[in-house]
């Protein structure tokens, strides 16, 4: 059931919403089903009573795993499904970017389908003619908006529907990972654009799998987990709680009592302090280019050999440097009942601002794999001042710079000019 809801009311609001599928081994099931009538398929239940509003000028990302029922939960409040149980309310023109393609006819040119999904969006005649020209310019699809929609490569086919539903002022913008599709300087173009929307009071429904992103753009995220909202708040928690599910990480599988605030894991062998120290000793404040060691002290109770590692976030949250022992090439070998101290050693090439320390202890190179313990924001630190040449930007990179009157006649490889 969809049902238009008054001025003031949430932009969208939805109430306990369900929505399962039949799913069949094969094709000839299906028409074993139909024409005798012996069910053959078995149902999935896509989403599970799910609820929640999204009020005027909030971004709220939505993570999950695959299969948690994201796509789903997006083609429901875009109008592409309708549910099995429960209510959608809409407060004005919902658009968006799904799979791609959608709405698209491959026999027609970019031009053709421009004015065909911008009806099928809700776009007027009026509104399509005075925004043609304006969409056109930001696909920067040049002369193959006159060609065949069937000849864009998937890159041009995510243009051309981010550039129309962008344009249809709508109320609520939903993004699905077709924006992952494309180079990497329209996709900075789009997120650029949506940030913009955000601004000016628009509403957004964001499913990525890019923590960072969900973290820039949104002010709160939903997990989804087997069609049920498993946690719906901050950000930088749903992240951290879909770190948990991703790897694996079952309430029963730990300690009852976590052993700080922002870890979880097995805990068979476990983080149990992390300090830092730079010139002047163990301390929280550094400059930029500082050289640093980063101590994790370990205890095992079993014998194992595995992966520690360290995660920068800046006050974003966004995920600035990280590595580990797997990466560096060196295992660690814990003993059942032993201590250890893990020391890595590293600049603190960073632009200055507050940052949060993470570490983990896993197997191989992520902590997907038998996850013992993830301990979010361990430390904070703070950068101050450059001990190097400042610089715009997240991190420093080292930079030589020459002028030539000419451009020469062969350039030194860049092994020679960095020696």
């Amino acid at each position: 059931m969809t049902a238009e809801i008054a001025q003031g009311a949430p932009v969208l609001k939805v109430e306990h919403v369900s929505k399962q599928f039949r799913i069949y081994r094969s094709t000839a099931d299906r028409l074993v089903e139909g024409l005798f009538k012996r069910q053959r398929h078995r149902l999935h239940k896509a989403l599970d009573d799910v609820s929640f509003e999204l009020r005027q000028g909030e971004a709220i990302g939505v993570l999950g795993q695959n299969g948690a029922g994201k796509s789903t939960l997006l083609k429901l409040v875009s109008g592409v499904l309708t549910p099995d149980a429960g209510s959608i309310a809409r407060n004005g023109r919902i658009t968006g970017l799904l799979e791609l393609g959608t709405g698209f006819d491959g026999k027609l040119t970019g031009r053709q389908n421009i004015a065909v999904n911008a009806r099928l969006i809700g776009m007027t005649g009026d509104e399509i003619e005075e925004r043609f020209d304006s969409i056109v310019a930001f696909s920067e699809l040049g002369e193959f908006i006159d060609a065949p929609v069937r000849t864009y490569s998937s890159g041009m086919v995510m243009r051309l529907g981010f550039a129309v539903a962008i344009h249809a002022d709508p109320v609520c913008f939903i993004v699905d990972e077709a924006l992952a599709v494309g180079d990497a300087r329209f996709q900075q173009k789009c997120l650029k654009r949506i940030k913009e929307f955000r601004d000016r009071g628009g509403s957004i429904l964001y499913v990525s799998h890019d923590i960072n992103s969900v973290k820039l753009l949104c002010d709160r995220a939903l997990l989804l987990a087997h069609g049920r909202i498993d946690y719906d708040g901050a950000p930088d928690q749903a992240a951290q709680n879909y770190y948990r599910h991703i790897a694996g990480v079952e309430a029963g599988s730990q300690r009852e009592t976590p052993l700080h605030e922002g870890d979880y894991g097995a805990l068979r062998t476990r983080i149990a302090s992390v300090s830092m120290a730079g010139r002047h000793g163990a301390g929280t404040r550094f400059g930029s280019g500082e050289p640093v060691t980063i101590d994790v002290e370990c205890e095992s109770d079993q014998d194992a050999s595995l992966t520690v590692g360290i995660l920068v976030r800046d006050r974003f949250g966004q995920d600035v440097f990280g590595t580990n022992t797997a990466l560096l090439e060196a295992p660690v070998r814990f003993e059942r009942g032993s201590r250890a101290v893990c020391r890595f050693a590293l600049p603190l090439n960073f632009a200055p601002g507050k940052y949060t320390l993470t570490v983990a202890i896993h197997s191989d190179e992520t902590h997907v794999h038998d996850c013992q313990h993830w301990w979010d924001a361990a430390a904070t630190f703070e950068i101050v001042g450059f001990l190097h040449s400042p610089f715009s930007g997240l991190c420093y990179v080292p930079v030589r710079f020459e002028q030539h009157a000419a451009m020469p006649a062969s350039l030194s490889p860049a092994e020679e000019i960095y020696d």
